[in-house]
């Protein structure tokens, strides 16, 4: 009966409790899951493309789970949204956020300070557009990310900007220079919010009712958050201001004031314009800023200003809340019924029996149908009451969590006073320590200053026995010049007497000398006439005795004239006698001399008729010969002129055809065309000998007709094959290439033209025409792959050099790591960075050798199976391009591997840059990948040897991230070390560094801006240089 009794009395209770159990083991899924489905239904709702304002009960539900939850799960379902496709989409968004950053959770800027870089790009993203909501969006996400660099920077602002004076002057901790920088990111945040307010007004067609359409309350919806956040600022502003000038001279402030007389006509301006918008009427109340602005120079009017009030009337409850109130006030007044419907059921203790078995067995099935119901009634009361229950925990909870996170934030805002209380013991400190030593210093000085004044008395009495001795050697020494002066007058007239004499008797030995020169003259002109005359005597007796002789010899010879004479008369009369004979044969000559000229006349005269007549016939022949000469001269122009117009048709055919766009599609290779140049300045030199043959002798046309079609030939090839070559290169060198190749064909017709000319043939310069050839010849070498230098047999030996090399350069990198590593350890010279640095270094080298034994064993069976019945030598020549990747990149490695621990070395000494071993590290990766790329371009995909070098190239790239990270974090550890301290520094001072630290700013954008153009012109010629190497695909013979 005890047993029948306690189970009749735990009936009703029995399926609750059950119901209980069940419940509460999967309460905190339920509340995550619907807490997350809440979350994503109110951020779709409110965040869409429907060009309407967002509805405030999505946004305050957003808000309420920002505040339980944090802004991760925010910016999670954010992140799913295309915001950089759809310009409503986000400034729906940037409203959202704004409201958000304003009234949630202080936690809300920080996790959110994560995205910074995305809202950089997406603004300059929405940058570019000029109108519509993308110049919104832009101005937008500035304001956004200049408030949450304000809220970082001053931590003591709240998100919503209403702050006490006294949390003002706490928030610049009573120092001018922090409010003197507080007022200039106020000024700047203000700024933002103005450009938004200009750029919504300026989007809006004033002239229509816009604030009445869903499109114009979809922009102007976000200005109520902009209101707020103004009013504040604007507030804030005037105070610091005021306070400023209570602190600084009027003229340091100037340029604060003209920003805020400037800053106030426009948010007055904009204050009046907003007031009148039907739209914000009902939402919110605007306040009006006063005429003239606040006088900084009067102190007093600060008293005069008065803060701008925004008001925003009260909100009435949702339809959701009534919702709510309904269904609490439906569980309330259903669980005090509970006994009363029992008691109706079941009948109460007095009237009857629960003990009544025979009653209960008799109980109809419509009472047990009815009693079924009225305990599911009673489960579902149950059930709503334990939701009720849940909900009151959850609000409970919220409410717990912000007390939690307000004490929370006073006891950080405690901290940072107690820390700041300590820092300022710690500086009175020193200032007490620096006021002591002062006072030492300042009573060592006192006394040094007494023993200075003792030594100065004693200096003193020495100064001025020292003068009197000094009056009195001046006095003597006044005597003694004057005495000196004395004897040197004395001696200087004495002096003067003695020069006389000496005078006078150097004039008398003057006298003396010349009267002795006299009479030595007078002497040896005597001796000459006594010279004189006896030579004059002895000339007197040669003449005498010549005269003798002359008259012997006269008589002599005048007996030899008469014989003479007399001889002469004798030949006289002989000569006589021959006269007259020779006269008579004279006139015999004479008379024959007279037959012979009248013979001579008349032969002369039939002479000359035949000589007309012949002169007539020689002269017609002539004629004859000349016409037939200017025929045949006229045929060989007409003959030349014709090569050189074809010759020009040709080459204004290849400059056309480069121009054709189907020609496009033709390449050629460097080596043909130095071959094309090569050939056709041997053709320009071979014209230039047949034009000097053909004008010193014209009849040898036929050669210099020949030269001249082979040369527009050439030519035209020349340009053609020079277009298809520019086909193949970088874009600089084939606008030079096809300036060259135009520049040949212009020079080319000018030649060509000058020879058609008879008096320009020999004016026909071909310099010019041959100086572009050589520029043409010039670039096509240039264009040549290099490899093409070296001969097959060598290319095999060097590819095994290099690859010997690069495994030698990897094993001494790493044996230097290893060497780096035990010094750091040995010593305790490195800290944990650099040893972390040098670890990681170890593990690239130990992945490179791995790559390169892989690259080795995969290149070997390439050979293996590609080279047939050749050698390994001649597979390597016939395959010449792959060889030469191969050597290529072997080098890279080896080189990157040996650069990479020269870096490491000077990181560990402290001399070296991180960023250099950054820069290392990604080369050698770069370098790996075109070694793999190399190496697997031949080789099968099924071979075992290419999925081990794969492997390894992974390897290579793990551990040159584990190298970039480990630089990256020592590089972090160091620069923590380094801490700004300017707490000692004065205003001045701070200003000077300042101004220095922005010249270093420009100074290194400068210098940055030149290093990426140099970087940008030293890649495009690694890749130029890289390409010549690699050949750029070339062919055996032009396709133009």
């Amino acid at each position: 009966m005890d047993r029948v009794k306690s189970s009749m009395q735990q009936v009703p209770n029995a399926i609750p409790k059950v119901i209980r159990r069940t419940g509460g083991a999967n309460s905190l899924e339920l509340e995550k899951e619907n807490f997350e489905r809440g979350q994503a239904v109110s951020i779709n709702k409110a965040i869409n493309t429907q060009e309407v304002a967002v509805k405030e009960k999505h946004a305050r539900n957003i808000l309420i789970l920002c505040v339980c939850k944090g802004a991760h799960t925010f910016w999670a379902a954010v992140n799913r949204l295309p915001l950089s496709s759809n310009a409503v989409l986000c400034w729906k968004f940037c409203h959202v956020f704004h409201k958000l950053l304003r009234d949630g959770h202080p936690n809300v800027i920080k996790d959110s300070m994560r995205n910074k870089a995305d809202l950089t790009d997406m603004s300059r993203m929405w940058g570019h557009l000029s109108e519509g909501y993308g110049k919104l969006c832009s101005i937008y996400l500035k304001l956004l990310i200049t408030k949450m660099e304000f809220h970082i920077k001053n931590p003591r602002f709240p998100g919503n900007l209403q702050m006490s004076n006294r949390q003002l002057d706490e928030a610049g901790e009573n120092d001018v220079n922090n409010f003197f920088q507080l007022t200039v990111e106020m000024f700047d945040y203000l700024e933002c919010e103005l450009n938004l307010f200009l750029g919504v007004f300026s989007s809006l067609d004033m002239s229509r009712s816009v604030s009445v359409t869903a499109a114009g309350q979809c922009r102007l919806a976000p200005l109520i958050q902009v209101i707020l956040d103004s009013s504040h600022l604007y507030d804030y502003t005037v105070k610091l201001l005021f306070k400023l000038h209570s602190c600084l001279p009027a003229d340091t402030l100037q340029g604060h004031r003209d920003r805020f007389q400037e800053q106030f006509k426009k948010l007055k301006s904009l204050f009046y314009r907003s007031s009148n918008l039907q739209y914000f009427k009902r939402l919110i109340q605007i306040p009006q800023l006063p005429e003239n602005p606040p006088n900084f120079l009067r102190a007093s009017a600060l008293s005069e200003h008065i803060s701008p009030v925004v008001v925003i009337p009260a909100e009435s409850s949702s339809p959701e809340s009534e919702h709510m109130v309904e269904t609490d006030d439906l569980v309330d007044t259903d669980i005090p019924s509970l006994p009363t419907k029992f008691d109706d059921l079941f009948g109460t203790s007095a009237a009857i029996d629960p003990f009544n078995f025979n009653s209960q067995n008799g109980m109809r099935k419509e009472d047990k149908d009815r009693l079924i119901e009225q305990l599911t009634r009673e489960i579902q009361a149950l059930k709503e009451e334990l939701e009720s229950f849940r909900l009151e925990s959850g609000r409970l909870c919220q409410v717990l969590r912000g007390r939690v996170s307000e004490l929370e934030a006073e006891l950080a805002e405690q901290s940072h006073l107690r820390l700041q209380a300590l820092g300022e013991s710690e500086f009175l400190k020193a200032e007490l320590d620096d006021l002591r030593r002062v006072r030492e210093d300042t009573e060592k000085e006192q006394r040094s200053l007494t023993e200075i004044e003792k030594k100065a008395q004693a200096n003193e009495q020495r100064y001025t026995k020292l003068k009197e001795k000094y009056t009195e050697l001046v006095q003597s020494h006044a005597d003694l010049l004057r005495k000196n002066a004395e004897v040197t007058r004395q001696v200087t007239v004495a002096q003067a007497a003695q020069d006389e004499v000496e005078d006078v008797r150097r004039e008398m030995q003057e006298k003396v000398k010349a009267a002795h020169e006299a009479a030595d003259r007078q002497e040896r002109e005597q001796m000459e006439q006594f010279q004189q005359l006896q030579r004059e005597l002895v000339s007197s007796r040669a003449e005498l005795d010549s005269l003798k002789t002359s008259v012997a010899s006269s008589q002599q010879s005048s007996e030899v004239l008469s014989t003479q004479l007399a001889a002469l008369q004798s030949e006289k009369a002989e000569l006589v006698q021959s006269l007259s004979k020779v006269d008579a044969e004279l006139a015999a000559q004479g008379e024959e001399l007279e037959r012979v000229q009248s013979s001579l006349a008349t032969e002369r005269e039939s002479g000359v008729k035949t000589a007309e007549a012949l002169q007539n016939q020689l002269n017609e022949k002539e004629s004859r010969e000349q016409a037939l000469e200017s025929q045949l001269v006229a045929a060989r122009w007409s003959s030349l002129q014709g090569a050189v117009e074809e010759a020009e048709k040709i080459i204004q055919d290849s400059l056309a055809r480069i121009d054709d766009p189907a020609h496009i599609s033709c390449t050629s290779s460097a080596d043909y065309l130095a071959s094309r140049c090569q050939a056709s300045l041997d053709c320009i030199d071979r014209l230039h000998s047949a034009g000097d043959a053909f004008i010193a002798d014209n009849t040898g046309v036929s050669e210099l007709l020949r030269v001249v079609t082979q040369c527009g030939h050439l030519v035209g090839d020349t340009i053609v094959q020079g277009s298809a070559t520019s086909h193949m290169v970088p874009v600089e060198q084939a606008d030079a290439l096809s300036e060259s190749v135009k520049t040949c064909g212009a020079e080319a017709l000018a030649l060509l033209g000058r020879m058609k000319q008879q008096d320009g043939l020999a004016a026909a310069d071909d310099g010019k025409l041959k100086a572009v050839l050589e520029a043409i010849l010039a670039t096509a070498e240039k264009l040549r792959p290099r490899g093409l230098e070296l001969q097959q047999g060598e290319l095999g030996d060097l590819v095994e050099q290099e690859m010997a090399a690069t495994s030698a350069a990897v094993e001494s990198a790493a044996a230097r790591i290893e060497v780096l590593k035990s010094v750091c350890v040995c010593v305790h010279l490195c800290s944990v960075a650099p040893r972390r640095i040098l670890a990681s270094c170890t593990e690239l080298m130990r992945a490179i050798k791995e790559l390169v034994l892989s690259s080795k064993h995969l290149q070997r069976d390439i050979v293996e199976s590609g080279r047939g019945a050749a050698s390994m030598k001649e597979f390597y020549a016939k395959n010449s391009r792959w060889t030469e990747g191969l050597i290529s990149a072997s080098k890279a490695v080896g080189w990157g591997a040996t650069v990479m621990v020269d870096a490491a070395d000077l990181v560990v000494q402290g001399k070296g840059k991180f960023e250099e071993l950054m820069v290392c590290s990604h080369e050698i990766a770069a370098s790996t990948a075109q070694l793999v790329a190399a190496s697997k371009v031949k080789a099968d995909k099924d071979s075992g040897n290419l999925h081990r070098l794969q492997q390894a190239s992974r390897g290579v790239t793990q551990a040159t991230a584990a190298v970039v990270a480990s630089t990256k974090s020592g590089k972090s550890q160091i620069e923590e070390k380094d801490t700004m301290d300017f707490s000692s520094m004065t205003l001045t001072q701070i200003k000077r560094q300042e101004m220095d630290a922005q010249v270093l700013v420009l100074e290194l954008e400068t210098r940055l801006q030149k290093e990426r153009e140099r970087l940008g012109e030293l890649r495009k010629k690694h890749y130029l240089l890289a390409g010549v190497a690699e050949g750029w695909g070339d062919n055996e013979e032009g396709t133009g």
